[in-house]
């Protein structure tokens, strides 16, 4: 996806013409691997690491091209989709020494690098799979980054479809929400590492990477939250999943494999299996121009680059995904290599976390093949599939099936079995015993006492419960994410969160989506009215939303109105049955989620209301009322009343 110059709309003659060139890459990489061009005996690690930006008051910042500019064209940095996410890549490093140490350091520097140059925007840099602050506001085609690629993406996701995007997810809670663009992808933020592996040990070293996806998954969750939901234990899988699928509802006799995939079977052979498999099952996204003929270039002693190939690679979204590359040999001449890229692992907590899930993933990767051979001849395929979705959902509490093992449960399988043999791939690698101890104890103490990333949050949320909204409660644990991470300590060993922690609770009021109440309770304009006084008397509200089939905001019902309608019931004492739509009010003033805080206040001071409801695209999704009011001026009257008040007490809500 690094390619620039796209075309999201082809067809016919031009379509044609890519599917040629991308078969012409394909042949030629067929004669690298027949011909033993690729370089082998070989072992590099790499890395890639998604950062997110907030601003002060916690919430995601589109400051991308600022902090791209404040690091002066340093070629490690880049875009990505969100204009609040960034992204930095680390050079290879040899697997073997103290490379693990090395990893961990380069991705402290850059991070520190990325964090110094938000601190100048009064912003922040963080590592977290998805920011807990994040809000489905924030994902609107404005903070969509201005790249073509990215333009491109999202038009061809959208042709396919031929729809709006649907997600789904189920944990403790359950969010349901549709959205009109790829920018649900934006949510997710990782760590994605890197191995390289000699052609003839593809398959071998891949169907491990298939194998142990799903304990490394469970040791390494960190994504239990989106939109203030309690999901999966790392619901980015989920997530991205559904935000870049791009079947229709169809004929359920028929089966349409999904772009984002764990796969559909063990490699036998070679990684062309994959590269022809991916081309059978999906269409070209987009097309680009070859810039070269792969065959000449490999005719003259180098190493084609495979453009249009790995530009629709790109488009496939494998949970462990092959990679081709290339890079300048000390004859000056392009070498060609394969790795496997891990798309598993989430950004943070830390960056010793990090490593820590890479080591294991890196031990694991070297012990399986040294001392078992194939997984393939050993595990059902299925059973490493339905692993990973198993570690996604329920992280540390999952339950595996194993070879040899049989059912067992997470914690005892990565203890018992998977630790140790972890280590004794490294050992065999070659990585300096110190760092070995390091990293593995680390995992060793996560899995001891069940503190993932996820799992801190959770405690957290918990703790958190009944204290603020939730745009408060998010903000605040966003900013004891970031307190932690800065720290430096593991995530199995950082304090519970501050229940009293309260200073940014001033700043997350600047919108009418962060103070409204979401836990609504509406009536349909059909229904009778003594349904709607009765609501009032249970919930304790002076308002009622009135809402059609569809969701869609239709009218209002006031206690004065119910008041109103019962002064002037019959005096004969029968019972009438009215309905709703007979005392409604139609002519409602309202709000949306991103409404400034001070002009929603000052629509309800000028139309004399106490009850704002606040909806996007005409559906209801919450409302603001006096009460809200009052809850916010509460935190700011103290800090006006304390010995240090703010020269104007409505300072942070109207500061940009």
């Amino acid at each position: 996806m690094g390619v620039q110059d796209i075309n999201a709309r082809f067809d016919g003659q031009e379509r044609r013409l890519f599917m040629q060139a991308v078969l012409r890459d394909l042949r030629a990489l067929e004669r690298l691997l027949q011909e033993d061009r690729i370089e082998s005996g070989v072992n590099r690690i790499g890395a890639e690491q998604e950062l997110v930006i907030v601003g002060r008051d916690w919430r995601p910042a589109p400051l991308c091209e600022e902090i791209l500019e404040e690091l002066e064209g340093d070629p490690h940095f880049t875009h990505e989709l969100g204009r609040f996410n960034i992204e930095f890549n680390l050079d290879p490093l040899s697997f073997s020494g103290d490379c693990l140490s090395k990893l961990e350091r380069r991705i402290t520097e850059f991070f520190d690098k990325t964090r110094y140059a938000a601190h100048r925007h009064d912003a922040e840099a963080m590592m977290v799979g998805i920011l807990p602050s994040l809000e489905k506001d924030d994902l609107s085609l404005r903070n969509l980054t201005d790249r073509p690629r990215y333009w491109a993406l999202n038009e061809a996701l959208n042709n396919l479809r031929g729809g709006k995007y649907e997600l789904r997810i189920k944990g403790r809670d359950e969010l349901i929400v549709t959205h009109d663009s790829v920018m649900l992808e934006a949510c997710n933020t990782s760590f994605q590492v890197h191995f390289q592996v000699s052609p003839q040990d593809f398959a071998t070293k891949y169907n491990a990477a298939q194998a142990v996806a799903g304990p490394v998954m469970a040791a390494a969750a960190n994504s239990p939250l989106l939109f203030g939901k309690r999901l999966w234990q790392e619901s980015r899988i989920a997530l991205f999943q559904q935000s870049v699928d791009t079947r229709k509802a169809g004929s359920d006799l028929r089966d349409f494999p999904p772009r984002v995939s764990f796969g559909h079977g063990w490699v036998r052979e070679s990684v062309l299996e994959i590269y022809k498999e991916d081309l059978a099952r999906f269409k070209p996204l987009f097309s680009t121009e070859a810039d070269e003929d792969p065959m000449q270039v490999i005719d003259r002693g180098e190493a084609p680059n495979l453009r249009c190939l790995m530009l629709h690679n790109g488009t496939v979204y494998r949970w462990n995904r092959p990679c081709y590359g290339t890079a300048i040999g000390p004859d000056g001449k392009r070498r060609a290599h394969i790795r496997i890229e891990n798309r598993i692992l989430p950004s943070g907590p830390t960056p010793m976390d990090e490593v820590a899930n890479a080591a294991f993933w890196f031990g694991l990767m070297r012990a399986i093949v040294d001392e078992q051979g194939n997984m393939a001849d050993h595990m059902p395929f299925d059973d490493a599939a339905s692993n990973f979705v198993e570690a996604a959902t329920h992280g540390l509490d999952a339950q595996f099936d194993w070879p040899g093992m049989g059912q067992i449960p997470a914690r005892e399988l990565i203890a018992l079995r998977l630790l140790p043999m972890a280590r004794r791939g490294l050992q065999s690698a070659g990585i300096d015993a110190d760092d070995i101890d390091r990293y593995l104890e680390i995992i060793e103490l996560r899995v001891g006492s069940g503190r993932t990333g996820a799992r801190w949050m959770l405690d957290s949320v918990a703790r958190l419960n009944g204290t603020g909204t939730r745009a408060e409660r998010m903000a605040v644990l966003s900013e004891a994410v970031s307190i932690n991470q800065v720290a430096g300590r593991p995530v199995h060993e950082w304090p519970s969160i501050n229940t009293d922690q309260t200073a940014t609770r001033s700043s997350n009021m600047r919108s009418v989506g962060q103070i409204m109440t979401t836990d609504l309770f509406t009536v349909h304009e059909s229904d009778v009215i003594d349904f709607a006084a009765s609501l009032m008397d249970w919930q304790h509200v002076r308002h009622i939303p009135v809402e059609d089939d569809d969701h869609n905001l239709v009218g209002l019902v006031s206690h004065r109105a119910v008041l109103r309608h019962l002064a002037r019931l019959n005096t004969d004492g029968r019972p009438e049955s009215v309905p709703v739509s007979a005392i409604m009010s139609t002519e409602i003033v309202t709000a949306t989620p991103s409404t400034p805080t001070i002009e929603a206040i000052e629509l309800m001071r000028r139309h004399s209301i106490s009850c704002l409801p606040v909806v996007r695209e005409e559906k209801l999704v919450g409302i603001l009322t006096e009460h809200d009011i009052v809850l916010l001026a509460e935190p700011l009257l103290r800090r006006f009343l304390s010995d240090d008040p703010p020269s104007d007490p409505l300072t942070e809500l109207t500061a940009d």
